[in-house]
This record gives C-alpha cells, structure tokens and sequence, in this order.
C-alpha cells in the first residue's frame, strides 16, 4: 500500500517529551518527602494507641520485663479490662457521660442554628458587631473567666449536678455558628419568600425549611462539639466533684489513684476510653468529611 504524501497526508502523532521518561529528581525528591511526612504523622497517632492496647494485654511481671511495644503472651488476657470496668465505674461514668452529651449537643445545634438563621435572614441594628462579639469572645482564654463562671453557677444551684456542664456546653461557640450560617447563606431566599405567602411565619420557615436542609451542617457539629464534650476534663472535673457523677475523663483520672503502679490496669482503661470515641469517629468520619467540604464550597 502507498503511503500518503503531502499536507493531506495521515501522520503518526509525536511522543509527548515527557512521556516515556522518568520522573525528574526534583519531582521524585518532593514525592518522597510527601509520603515520608504522611508516614511519620500516622506514627505519632498511632504508635501510642498500639502502645497502650499492647500494655492493656499484659500481666505485672509481663510489665516489669518488656518494652512497651512488646507484644504480650497472651493476646485474649481481658483481666485488666475488667479490673478496669469494675473498679473504675466505667459502666456510670458512660452513663453521666451520654446524659451530658446528649443535652449539650442537642442544644448547640438548636441555638447554633437559631443565631445563624437570625444573623442571616434578618436585619437588625449592630447586626455585624453582635457576630464580631461572637468571635472576640472565642479568642478570650477561657480560664480568665472561671471565677466568674464559678460563682454564677454557684449562685443557680447547679454546682455538684449534671446540669452544669451541660449549661455551660451549650453555651454556642464560633464554630458551630460559621458552619451552620455557610450552610444557611446557600438556601435560596425565594423558599423564605414562598413559605411567607403561603401564611407560614420565622420558626416554620426555620423549622420546616430551614432545618431540613441543615442535615449535613448537623452531622458535623454534633461531631465536632461531641468529641470535644466527650475527652473534656476541666469542667466535669471543676463542676462536679462528687465521685457518683464522674464522667469517662474523670473516672479515669480517679481511677489512677488507688492504680498508680499499675499502667496495665491504667492502660485498658483508657482503651475503654477511646474505643467508643473511635468507633464513632471511624463510622461517621465521612459526615465531618462532607460537611467541611460542603461548608468550603457553598
């Protein structure tokens, strides 16, 4: 067959110049250190959980001879666990613990909510001043307000109860009002407009309209502020010094005490700590994922 010639000729298409060959020593140096950085961060994380799981499985005299990355003898030694449950009051402090949780959260995402609906629907005077207070007080240390903090809930009668971590959580941070008010400003203004022609006043719209669409928003800040609720030690510690009412942190810190040579025992109840923390976080890790991508974007 005769090849074709002139302009109209069929050619065969160039190499790409970089096609074929190797990555420069430039770009494989950066993609090195890229991977390296990502191994050496997921060490910090997970050396010490391994460390503690590995010491949660072995004995006392297993403690005195190894190192603490040893692997145990015994891989099904659940002793320490249960010292840990029993004699910890782990089963009381989940107890108190959920309770608060449940109070604080549901009521950060209503007011959360709430503030950001009301900043960004309505007009009011001091409008961008009352959010600027939000922020400035997010910035204020916290432990410069204790005194205060103390001697009004002191003052309510909520000292030595469950209600006063739960007041003060619900107390609506800068976070959860920037998440929900992102969310907020993409809900188009014409479902406000035809929800009010059809009779419906502010807190239908907020809660038939509003809210419904706000799931995403939700899920990230009941996780956000539900991790936080849930390793916090200060405040059950400062506000509820009655053994009966520890939570998880606190349980564990006391439970130290009458354990203090005993790091396997400690060990398994910090494992007991951080398995339903991680356990939550590994099954709704791709809400906080979603949220945050979606609150960047809108």
């Amino acid at each position: 067959m005769t090849a074709l010639t002139g302009p109209g000729a069929l050619r065969a298409p160039r190499p790409h110049p970089r096609r074929g060959r190797g990555m420069s020593p430039r770009t494989a140096t950066a993609v090195f250190l890229k991977y390296l950085s990502l191994v050496l961060a997921s060490a910090v994380v997970v050396i010490p959980l391994v460390a503690i799981l590995l010491t949660s499985l072995r004995t006392s005299k297993e403690m005195t001879h190894e190192g603490p990355l040893s692997a145990p003898d015994n891989w099904f030694n659940l002793h320490n666990y249960a010292t840990a449950f029993t004699d910890g009051h782990m089963l009381r402090a989940l107890w108190n613990t959920s309770f608060i949780l449940f109070f604080s959260v549901l009521g950060t995402v209503l007011i959360g909510s709430m503030t950001a609906y009301a900043i960004d629907r309505f007009h009011f005077p001091f409008k961008k001043l009352v959010l600027a207070l939000f922020l400035i007080a997010s910035l204020v240390p916290s432990v410069t307000t204790q005194v205060a903090t103390y001697q009004i809930v002191n003052n309510l009668g909520a000292m030595d109860t469950r209600w006063a971590p739960i007041m003060l959580y619900m107390g609506t941070d800068i976070v959860s009002i920037y998440i929900f008010l992102q969310f907020i400003r993409s809900i188009p203004i014409s479902l406000d407009e035809a929800a009010r022609l059809d009779g419906a006043n502010s807190f239908t719209i907020y809660w038939r309209i509003i809210m419904p669409l706000l799931r995403p928003a939700i899920a990230t800040v009941v996780i956000i502020k539900g991790v936080a609720i849930y390793n916090d030690f200060y405040i059950p510690f400062l506000y509820m010094p009655d053994d009966n009412l520890g939570t998880i942190s606190t349980s564990l810190f006391r439970f130290k005490g009458p354990y203090g040579a005993h790091w396997e025992v400690i060990s398994a109840g910090a494992a007991l700590v951080i398995i339903p923390s991680l356990i939550v976080f590994l099954a709704l890790q791709r809400f906080i994922y979603n949220g945050f991508a979606s609150g960047a974007t809108k």
